[in-house]
């Protein structure tokens, strides 16, 4: 299969292949595969349709001048399902929006569509972004390709295993704690966490809304830089955009690595070595490499998992089957609101909301919400002081390689664990990449050989230097 959007341009230049040829060859993946890995919750009907009409153009003129306005042509995408295409349904893997068919694009898929991507489908996801597994899918578990047995990660793990698959060669998911750093490093793909506010939200369904932000998953650093230089830039739409900043060139990257956050209890063997070979590579690339102490790092979980279910309790309010969603119909009002909820939303999500209201509840909401608000702009603000002397933050993405399907589902706060090196850039805002570790002999290096996913962190709109630091290793 090809392996990125400049193999396939030159390709379509030297006409040995077509864009109809791609996307037959992605949905011939997707009938072969999709059955035994559940990637796909939907194959749009219009996908081929498009992309004959694209092969006509390319009857009349280059694909370079093709390529001049639209960067993107022909390139096939899946799209995580809380992510609106007009005309299409967009259900978040949940029942209770099973039937639910978007009225609006989000400006993510405008931007995308007016650049010549076409959308071959929506992929499955844990219900409204909340698990670390896609097991909290209201249509089942997405499996990981490399090895059936294992999960593809979560929130956004049918987006991390369509690249891993070959069922798409670029794909869209969102990220509120790890959502798309997390699948990535489990399906050994490049997964981009943008600066807050630097894509916009509008038409994406929101989790918790200060956190929440939309990236691409790929197979090439490259592709990931196009896709998203592409999604970005303010929007009227959403006010938490903001003006496009001048990215910063720099002649020479210092990394940091906090080093008492890493080896510790909890984090495996493994990971451990992951890290320290990268930062011997980085050395060898004539990157300076430092030692970090931010101790706040190791309260940004608690802090996370106390900010996060009190925005998910809120957002989730309008989910009532009378403003949105099926319903479930009894003998009063106040039964058809209770067994709605009850019967169409799932354990993960219910677990959060509850979450969430007793933590916003009048007893609580000082002694948690408002202290954990503090200690938010604390760790900015520690981690901007930081970045006056450093560049780049780097930590493993997770503390361990994927697990088994139905490992952890009993065990929630095991799972949460998994976020462990994530939620720190959505606290902060800041941007953050999992790139695909190889050892000196291009292998994983892991018992199971399952991948394992290298997080860099930067200051924020300083994605940039992410996409630099990413080629080095």
């Amino acid at each position: 299969m090809i392996q990125n959007i400049q193999e396939f341009h030159s390709q379509l230049a030297d006409k040995k292949i077509t864009v109809s040829e791609l996307v037959s060859q992605y949905l011939k993946n997707i009938e072969n595969k999709n059955k035994d890995l559940n990637i796909y919750l939907e194959v749009f009907d219009d996908a081929l349709t498009i992309a004959k009409q694209y092969d006509a153009e390319l009857e009349n003129k280059s694909i370079e001048e093709i390529l001049k306005e639209r960067p993107l042509f022909g390139v096939p995408v899946a799209v995580k399902d809380n992510i609106l295409i007009k005309g299409k349904i967009a259900s978040a893997s949940s029942k209770i929006l099973e039937n639910y068919v978007a009225t609006y694009d989000a400006t993510a898929i405008i931007k995308l569509r007016n650049a010549g991507a076409i959308f071959l489908g929506r992929v499955n996801m844990d219900e409204f972004a909340m698990g670390g597994s896609t097991e909290n899918s209201a249509y089942g578990v997405t499996k990981n390709p490399l090895n059936e047995e294992y999960v593809a990660g979560g929130s956004s793990g049918g987006s991390a295993a369509a690249i891993s698959a070959d069922m798409a060669l670029i794909s869209l998911g969102s990220d509120t704690g790890g959502s798309i750093r997390q699948p990535a490093a489990y399906n050994g793909v490049f997964g981009l966490k943008p600066t807050y506010g630097s894509i916009s939200r509008h038409g994406l369904m929101a989790m918790a809304s200060s956190f929440d932000v939309i990236g691409p998953f790929a197979k090439d650093i490259q592709d990931v830089k196009k896709v998203f230089e592409i999604m970005k830039g303010q929007d009227e739409l959403d006010s938490t955009t903001h003006i496009e900043v001048e990215p910063l060139t720099k002649d020479k990257i210092k990394v940091g690595v906090p080093n008492e956050f890493i080896f510790t209890d909890g984090v495996s063997e493994e990971v451990k070595e992951s890290i320290k070979d990268t930062v011997e590579k980085l050395k060898a690339n004539g990157v300076e490499v430092v030692d970090i102490s931010i101790p706040l790092l190791k309260e940004a979980l608690a802090l996370y998992y106390i900010l996060v279910p009190a925005e998910v309790s809120s957002n989730m309010a309008r989910y009532d089957g009378v403003r949105y969603g099926n319903a479930v119909s009894t003998s009063n009002g106040i039964e058809d609101y209770l067994q709605t909820r009850g019967q169409l939303l799932g354990a993960e999500v219910k677990r959060r909301i509850i979450l969430g209201t007793y933590i916003l509840s009048a007893g609580y909401h000082d002694a948690y919400y408002k202290k954990a608000i503090i200690l938010r702009d604390k760790l900015t603000k520690d981690i901007q002081e930081k970045f006056k002397d450093i560049d780049v933050i780097l930590t493993p993405t997770t503390p361990d390689t994927a697990f088994k399907i139905g490992e952890k589902v009993t065990d929630p706060l095991t799972l949460y664990l998994a976020d462990i090196f994530t939620v720190t850039a959505n606290l902060v805002g800041m941007p953050a990449i999992s790139v695909p570790y190889k050892n000196e002999q291009g292998e994983r290096g892991t018992e199971n050989n399952m991948p394992l996913g290298l997080q860099f962190m930067a200051n924020t709109d300083d994605e940039n230097v992410l996409f630099s630091i990413a080629k080095m290793v």
